[in-house]
């Protein structure tokens, strides 16, 4: 992954409660560095935020580590959709540090989810347009064209 791929970028403060014994973020902060840079990037292309305008569930998260992720210091959270279903998306995350090294990448998969029926849907056409024209275009079977 390289970073000329991601337009969307998130900045995300490692906080001194984030850092274990062994003098870096612990391993399960990358997923709170990567949910936040998700929410960020629904609020902007559903064009909606807080609670009403998260329609979707996490379904899988894969996560790979770099190099250590160092208090103190403002990541850089690159997010883009590279894969967009009728009823799923896929992102990918790249978590870089302030001078731009590479520390954590990341791919996970959210389902569209409606809470009341308690079910996936199919994605609403106005949020696949604003994917597909923020990360897209995206051609038969959801890949990039």
């Amino acid at each position: 992954m390289s970073d000329t791929l991601f337009r969307f970028q998130h900045p995300v403060d490692v906080r001194f409660k984030d850092i274990d014994i062994g003098g870096h973020a612990h391993h399960s902060h990358a997923l709170v560095y990567i949910e936040e840079a998700r929410a960020a990037y629904w609020c902007e292309v559903s064009g909606r935020s807080g609670l009403d305008g998260v329609d979707y569930i996490l379904a899988e998260a894969r996560i790979r580590y770099h190099a250590r992720v160092l208090w103190p210091n403002r990541l850089a959270v690159g997010a883009r959709v590279s894969r967009l279903g009728k009823r799923h998306f896929v992102m990918e995350y790249e978590v870089r540090s302030e001078d731009g090294e590479l520390l954590v990448s990341a791919e996970t998969t959210q389902v569209m989810y409606d809470y009341e029926a308690g079910a996936s849907k199919p994605m609403p056409p106005r949020v696949r347009d604003a994917i597909d024209s923020r990360d897209g275009p995206f051609g038969p079977g959801g890949k990039p064209k």
